[in-house]
């Protein structure tokens, strides 16, 4: 006879959800905890290894010695290969200010560094993809991603009116989410590929196209409709974005740019402001992603416009990322947020 469980008391589920939540909290935290003390003890050889090299005249086969000492003194613990050992010489190298370390650099996973470490030689951009891990909380294939389509250099570039049609705080983290151009590389089309094709192939591969856009987008719907007076008028792309509260038209062309899109898209968020705006919201966002732009010609389409809008560049061609086959976060991850950026094992090789 199955045994049937009682009805749970009024509150109970409430109280369920939140010792889940309360549960993953202190398990992210633990795990947070861990690795900044791993990746500062790992700073710290690092630098005693470099200061005796540089002070006392040690040779390169210190290293080699010392990993094999320290396996037979902890022959259970891992990370003390040879290769390791040179990673944490090589970050207490790059990372020579010993304050900047708890509060940056031990943020981030040991995994991750080791990635930057051996991707990344200029100090000012290694640092700026640390801030951007521990913002957005990548994974490192995530990392790995954002580095080969050089995001550093494409980060808050485009032509936009964002100064003068957005508050000052509104128009500063717009133009940081803008980018230039937009890597579409893992579409696998040409430069010659249709619009429609490009429209559909976006869709296909939306966690690839979340990605691109960066942290906070939010997808509502392709083509989507809207009438006025009676005319039927399509959004080629319409997303919300959670940090700057408000939602974002993209019309994307297979085309260089051109000043009448500019008219167009003023036209669509007024639409979007009367028609599906909360009060709540701030002003619709509008971007044009096109295949090329002259800067000129954008600026000056831009001038008078009263809305909000920013014009960026696409890049094609036919590689794809094979690499990240299988790690990229799904759609649910996208939606909550909780992409597993810790899950990065020592490796010992």
């Amino acid at each position: 006879m199955n045994q049937v469980n009682p009805p749970s008391p009024s509150g109970y589920t409430e109280l369920l959800t939140e010792l889940k939540v309360r549960i993953r909290t202190a398990q992210v935290r633990a795990g947070l905890a861990v690795n900044r003390e791993l990746v500062m003890l790992y700073w710290r050889i690092g630098r005693d290894i470099l200061v005796r090299q540089r002070t006392q005249g040690w040779g390169a086969g210190i290293i080699q010695q010392l990993a094999e000492d320290q396996r037979r003194e902890f022959p259970e613990l891992k990370g003390f290969s040879p290769r390791n050992l040179k990673y944490m010489r090589q970050l207490a190298e790059s990372w020579p200010d010993e304050s900047i370390v708890p509060q940056l650099v031990a943020q981030i996973p040991w995994g991750h560094h080791r990635l930057l470490l051996d991707r990344v030689k200029n100090p000012q951009e290694r640092e700026w993809y640390v801030r951007a891990t521990i913002e957005h909380g990548w994974s490192r294939a995530i990392l790995d991603y954002q580095i080969d389509s050089d995001l550093f250099r494409r980060q808050g570039r485009g032509v936009t009116n964002f100064d003068r049609t957005l508050p000052p705080t509104q128009s500063e983290l717009a133009l940081q989410v803008l980018k230039d151009p937009y890597n579409f590389e893992f579409l696998g089309m040409g430069n010659d590929a249709r619009e429609r094709d490009v429209h559909r192939g976006l869709l296909q591969h939306l966690r690839e196209f979340l990605i691109e856009l960066g942290s906070g987008f939010a997808f509502v719907g392709s083509e989507v409709h809207l009438e006025v007076e009676n005319d039927d008028f399509y959004l080629d792309l319409l997303f919300y974005h959670l940090r700057l509260r408000c939602y974002v038209v993209i019309e994307l062309k297979t085309t260089d740019f051109k000043p009448e899109y500019t008219g167009k898209l003023n036209f669509y968020l007024s639409a979007v402001d009367e028609n599906l705006r909360h009060p709540d919201d701030r002003p619709s966002i509008g971007l044009i992603i096109c295949r090329g732009r002259k800067g000129l010609v954008a600026e000056y389409s831009l001038r008078d416009m009263d809305k909000p809008m920013g014009i960026a560049g696409h890049r094609m061609g036919r590689r794809l990322l094979e690499q990240l086959e299988g790690q990229l976060p799904t759609i649910d991850e996208l939606k909550s947020g909780l992409l597993d950026s810790f899950d990065d094992g020592i490796d010992e090789n």
